[in-house]
């Protein structure tokens, strides 16, 4: 099938791209939507301009629109995205979220187009030692849950964070895959990037008990 994969840079629209490709389908573009605040309920905000050095990396064009990030109205917004889009199917990254799965697929069956979610109702362990089995590189990029603090900003996602991250769970409830918007993350590597994405500059922005990690300059360089 030839479809479009939305992403943010993030691990769960990574490993969703890395699934159809794997199962074969033709991802003719990579789609993403750009918010003009922090507070999306749709769409991530930390890093989201680094996206243009994921497509680049992956070697598949991205296609991208603003919205405003206000609620409902930023799902017309990425319906007017995806009706530019000449594909068959749209992929999401969507695990446990039904806010954002219900959506997409109302969008796609508004265009009369699938809707593809390859990562839904796995078990969010499971992703995370996945990404860790295909060896991404991915580090936390925003922290918005009780128990995270400002040490997690730009922190690895490798087996002592998992293991952190499952003591979060058992103590405040999170979500081990951030579903419920508890973290985001910004993915550096994976084995189908030509190129890995370096760092040269971020700085840490903390708020109560808040924060993200922004990237203000990062390059694209030659795997070892």
């Amino acid at each position: 099938m030839r479809v479009a994969v939305l992403v943010s840079g993030g691990k769960d629209s990574a490993l969703a791209l890395h699934h159809v490709l794997n199962e074969g389908h033709e991802v003719k573009c990579l789609a993403t939507m750009v918010p003009l605040r922090e507070d999306s309920w749709m769409f991530h905000y930390p890093n989201i301009h680094l996206v243009d050095l994921f497509a680049e990396a992956v070697g598949i064009q991205v296609v991208k629109a603003e919205t405003l990030g206000i609620k409902e109205k930023e799902v017309e917004d990425l319906k007017r995205l995806i009706g530019t889009l000449d594909v068959e199917g749209i992929v999401s990254g969507a695990i446990a979220s039904n806010y954002q799965k219900s959506r997409i697929e109302k969008i796609c069956m508004d265009l009369g187009i699938e809707c593809l979610s390859p990562l839904w109702h796995q078990d969010p362990l499971s992703i995370l030692n996945e990404i860790l089995e295909r060896r991404f590189e991915v580090i936390i990029a925003g922290v918005y849950a009780h128990g995270f603090g400002e040490e997690w900003l730009g922190r690895k996602i490798d087996e002592n964070a998992i293991a952190d991250l499952l003591e979060l769970n058992r103590k405040y409830g999170i979500s081990l895959a951030g579903e419920g918007g508890e973290y985001e993350t910004l993915v550096l590597d994976t084995p189908l990037f030509k190129s890995r994405i370096r760092i040269v500059e971020a700085e840490k922005t903390w708020k109560g008990e808040t924060g993200y990690y922004r990237v203000k300059k990062a390059v694209l360089e030659n795997k070892q």
